[in-house]
């Protein structure tokens, strides 16, 4: 019987004598698949980091609104959302390294395509429907396919690492295409995206592996091999069907509604929203971007250290604190702005980083409670509702900003929105011993 952690394949022959010193423990290969996923999610993240960096120069240059502008950005982040129970239904049929791969490359097409631009029609194309497609199947639901199929034991852990690398991603790309945009324009930042999208393709194709029975190993923490399951034909088809299943449940509608705020929250008003609002009130592009960076910086910690909360606590009271933390801080944001950085503004930036995306850890545990196998598949749907909550944000917030001259009503607005996930989030109820989570279809 294999140990925990190193398990390999019981009828693989044994290793060659002298091959390895007696005792030894190899780190086992899911680490290393972790880190390729890792790497990957940083690397599609360098879009993420961009639209708000690009509000003000395509507004100054072709004169659309930021509520066109922001338009387009809430095409990409609602397809982000729809794409993702697709994608990990096609994850199972045809393998994640293909669709990782054709991810990557749509994104590096929009983001090239984009250097060209003159109409806010092709704004949408582009960035919303190609990009947005590619993102999509990049998303959470990928780093929860890889958890589940390469993890028994520190699932919350591993899930808060990989988590964490998009909030990585925007540290490494938001003071880098922020000097790009204001030093050298906007074209060669899309230019920069497309770029390290491309050379991501061969490092996902090279390293990345679908399962641990392909290299004859079982999960890391099972005590056992796991086969590898046949593909499931009919990715759409299923994806339907684990929504149908899942939409019965009143657990599911708690956390599309909590999860749709925590969106809106985030990626809606903060990532969309933030440069530009710091920037009505004097702040230097450069400067807001770094202090979305140092979000990122602080967000790594926070997640990491929720997924390892998660493995310990109650994750519906865990999501309380983190909704309820987080809408105090929003209320408070638009008395922190002005023009320069200030200790005020510096503890807001580490307490929201903090906070950022400390709720997917506990939101994913309670898919896998309640909703077993399918529990990728229907961590995608709950993601969709967090995309379609940021998109209506981040339009909603581009017209108040056109309408109101300010963003002060959305961040009000998005705080009392985070009272109620909290709420949302202590109605949902523990998964019964004695009801048995729902098996793959």
């Amino acid at each position: 019987m294999p140990s925990a952690g190193t398990g390999t394949r019981t009828d693989a022959p044994a290793p060659a004598a002298g091959k390895r010193p007696a005792g030894r423990r190899r780190v086992h290969r899911a680490w290393f698949v972790a880190a390729v996923t890792f790497v990957t999610v940083v690397a599609a993240a360098a879009f993420v980091a961009l639209p708000g960096l690009l509000i003000g120069p395509l507004h100054d240059e072709f004169g659309w609104s930021r509520g066109t502008i922001g338009l387009a950005a809430s095409v990409n982040l609602t397809l982000y959302g729809v794409t993702a129970p697709f994608a990990a239904a096609l994850m199972d049929r045809f393998g994640m390294r293909r669709v990782v791969a054709v991810a990557l490359l749509m994104i590096a097409t929009g983001a090239l395509l984009s250097h060209w631009m003159t109409a806010s029609w092709q704004l949408i194309l582009y960035w919303g429907l190609l990009i947005g497609l590619g993102t999509g199947s990049m998303a959470l639901a990928f780093s929860a396919t890889v958890t589940n199929r390469w993890f028994v034991k520190h699932k919350g852990l591993v899930t808060g690492l990989l988590t964490a690398a998009t909030a990585s991603g925007q540290l490494v790309f938001l003071p880098l295409l922020s000097w790009v945009v204001e030093t050298h324009g906007w074209r060669p930042a899309t230019v920069t995206v497309a770029l390290v999208s491309a050379a991501a393709v061969p490092f996902v194709w090279l390293l990345l592996r679908d399962h641990p029975a392909d290299v004859g190993l079982a999960p890391y923490g099972a005590a056992e091999f796991v086969p590898k399951p046949p593909p499931q034909r009919g990715a759409a088809g299923r994806a339907l069907r684990v929504l149908r299943d899942a939409s019965r449940s009143g657990t599911f509608w708690l956390l599309c509604g909590a999860f749709a705020i925590c969106g809106a929250s985030t990626n809606g008003i903060i990532r969309t929203h933030f440069v530009p609002s710091a920037h009505d009130h004097g702040m230097a592009m450069t400067a807001a971007a770094s202090l979305l960076a140092v979000v990122g910086i602080f967000d790594i910690i926070g997640t990491i250290a929720s997924g390892w909360l998660t493995d310990r606590y109650d994750a519906r009271r865990l999501l309380a604190v983190y909704y309820g933390l987080r809408g105090l801080s929003l209320m408070f944001l638009p008395l922190l702005l002005g023009p320069s950085i200030h200790p005020p503004m510096i503890f807001f930036i580490v307490f929201y980083g903090l906070d950022w995306v400390a709720t997917v850890p506990p939101t994913l545990a309670l898919c896998r409670e309640h909703f077993g196998e399918d529990s990728a598949i229907v961590f995608g749907w709950v993601l969709a509702s967090h995309q379609i909550g940021a998109a209506l944000v981040a339009w909603l917030g581009g017209v108040a900003r056109d309408v109101t001259g300010s963003y002060d009503m959305v961040w009000l607005a998005s705080g009392g929105l985070c009272a109620l996930a909290a709420m949302m989030s202590l109605v949902v109820r523990r998964a019964r011993e004695d009801e048995p989570v729902r098996a793959a279809a």
